[in-house]
């Protein structure tokens, strides 16, 4: 049994010695260069592969240094890579998978995140939103106008705020049926703006302090021969408190929010003013105008003009 074992494993020795000195002539690249060259010096290479290997103490039979020369010419132990093609291709991405598949799963991961939040997170809520917003134009922002109108007609006292709601109304749900939300927008603002003006409740009262200006004239820039005369005013509501408009000036046409402006009078209503306040520095008839609730403008007690200034 020990030489059928011997026997089986004689070729197996002999192949590795072959395999070796085609290993020893690839590392004496000189060596078998020159003397393969030409195949009648086969004999000289052989005997100079015995002596290489009796001197690391190895007996090797010839007919192994000759099958390891004769493998070397014919390259039976070099290794030729495949030629390039998809297979090829697919055998290398499996060989070095532990490189690539982790960062490709990775990054699929990541993709699968952001797909997930675009689909199931993004495009719902962007969806929600237009829903929301075509609600509101359609349905929550004409029964607001609806709603305005409504208190601004229960409220005013005068027809022309109930006209003018009605227009702001009509012009608010056209635009909100074509689906310009600013315009419509600014239509309720609009109407919010007249619901609150009729509200409004104060008294119009010349400024009657001794250390500010009550009346003073200009000469108008575009007619020196003329004259204007103005009264210094302010807006007090019930509790006293000075309120704040918005003022053009008509000298520039410039528009300020102020709580003291000028108004233009008659030469007569100037001259009664400032000599009021020049008997005793102070004005008992200071009252110009009262605003009244469910009125949209000032009720004069006293001739105007109407012009306003807002610098002297």
């Amino acid at each position: 049994m020990s030489d059928m074992s011997a026997t089986t494993s004689a070729p197996l020795d002999e192949v590795m010695l072959a395999m070796d000195v085609v290993d020893t002539l690839r590392h004496r690249q000189d060596l078998a260069t020159r003397e393969l060259d030409g195949a009648a010096r086969e004999s000289q290479l052989i005997e100079k592969l015995r002596e290489i290997y009796r001197q690391q103490g190895i007996d090797v039979p010839d007919h192994i240094l000759k099958e390891g020369v004769a493998a070397l010419a014919e390259s039976r132990f070099v290794y030729s890579p495949p030629p390039s093609g998809f297979g090829t291709t697919l055998a290398r991405l499996y060989v070095h998978r532990g490189r690539w598949l982790p960062k490709a799963i990775g990054a699929i991961a990541i993709l699968l995140l952001v797909l997930g939040g675009y689909f199931l997170g993004y495009q719902p809520y962007q969806a929600h939103q237009r829903e929301v917003a075509h609600l509101e134009l359609t349905e929550e922002l004409p029964a607001r106008l609806d709603e305005l109108y409504q208190t601004i007609f229960n409220e005013t006292k005068v027809q022309q705020a109930e006209v003018e709601a009605e227009d702001l109304r009509k012009r608010g749900k056209a635009y909100a049926a074509e689906g310009n939300r600013t315009q419509a927008e600014e239509m309720a603002n609009r109407m919010v703006a007249l619901r609150d003006q009729l509200r409004q409740e104060y008294t119009l009262k010349v400024v009657n302090r001794p250390d500010t200006l009550s009346v003073f004239w200009r000469f108008p820039e575009n007619n020196s021969a003329a004259t204007n005369y103005y009264i210094v005013v302010e807006a007090l509501d019930p509790n006293g408190k000075a309120l704040s408009f918005p003022i053009t000036n008509e000298e520039n046409g410039a528009t300020e929010t102020v709580n003291m402006w000028g108004l233009r009078v008659p030469e007569s209503v100037y001259r009664s003013v400032a000599d009021d306040k020049t008997d005793n520095g102070i004005i008992e008839r200071d009252t110009v105008g009262l605003k009244s609730d469910g009125f949209l403008d000032v009720e004069y007690t006293v001739p105007v003009l109407g012009g306003t200034v807002t610098q002297w």
